[in-house]
């Protein structure tokens, strides 16, 4: 049955592909949004922005605030992911 099976979802197997694909994508962008390092990095460029007039403290604050909570889900799932 093993055989015959692979033989009749052979033409399925770019779908399969392409999915896995897509999964791998999205666990790496996934990862990089969530990467604390990436998030710090942005919250002293926001700051730096800030010193130096590019953005104003409005701007700033709300820009800081999601990447609060980014850091935030970070550690959530660093956590979830130690208890795996």
């Amino acid at each position: 049955m093993g055989v015959l099976w692979n033989l009749l979802s052979l033409p399925l197997a770019p779908v399969r592909g392409t999915v896995w694909v897509a999964e791998q994508v999205l666990e790496e962008a996934e990862r990089e949004y969530y990467d604390a390092g990436n998030i710090r990095r942005q919250l002293e460029a926001v700051e730096e922005a800030r010193e130096y007039g590019e953005i104003d403290d409005a701007e700033a604050e709300a820009m800081e605030e999601a990447l609060v909570a980014r850091l935030i889900e970070a550690n959530r799932r660093s956590r979830q992911g130690d208890a795996r």
